[in-house]
């Protein structure tokens, strides 16, 4: 995964990265491109608003829990400005798209991007369908591995990515 070269440190900061993803036409080739907030890819944009530390010197719980705890207030706080401009947020289960809850049909499709990266990464987001532009705002709180930082992440992807 592509690394961001710092985190956003305020949520007015994360607010205008993301009113900035939102406007950000999507990359045509196909694969990741790195876009001036992130990556994306042909329908999709993600990026990380926020990063804690790594994890590699085997912290206690105490300090784990502390950063969650951090990252989930600025989850809270950016969730509670976008409901005031677009109600509030559709919780989407991001497990099913990684195509192992149900064993009887092995052949799933592979999921639309950017939900393919984000069920590898967090088990929900909140998301809103933007008004007037055909996309949806996803937000969630992801980690790649446990030694590795927790990431505050917005996606951006087409209205068409998610299911009816």
């Amino acid at each position: 995964m592509p690394i961001q070269p710092r985190s956003a440190g305020s949520a007015e900061e994360q607010l205008s990265i993301i009113d900035a993803l939102i406007a950000l036409p999507f990359p045509e080739q196909e694969g990741q491109s790195r876009t001036q907030h992130g990556w994306g890819g042909p329908g999709y944009h993600i990026t990380v608003l926020r990063r804690s530390r790594d994890f590699w010197d085997a912290p206690g719980p105490e300090t784990v829990t502390a950063v969650e705890e951090e990252l989930e207030a600025d989850l809270t706080a950016l969730v509670t400005v976008l409901a005031g401009c677009w109600g509030s947020p559709t919780v989407v289960d991001l497990w099913p798209y990684l195509g192992l809850d149900n064993p009887d049909y092995p052949d799933i499709e592979e999921a639309p991007e950017p939900l393919g990266s984000l069920c590898m990464l967090a088990g929900s987001m909140q998301m809103w369908q933007v008004p007037s532009t055909g996309r949806w705002l996803g937000l969630t709180i992801g980690q790649v591995d446990r030694e590795l930082p927790f990431e505050l992440l917005a996606a951006v992807g087409e209205a068409s990515t998610l299911p009816k």
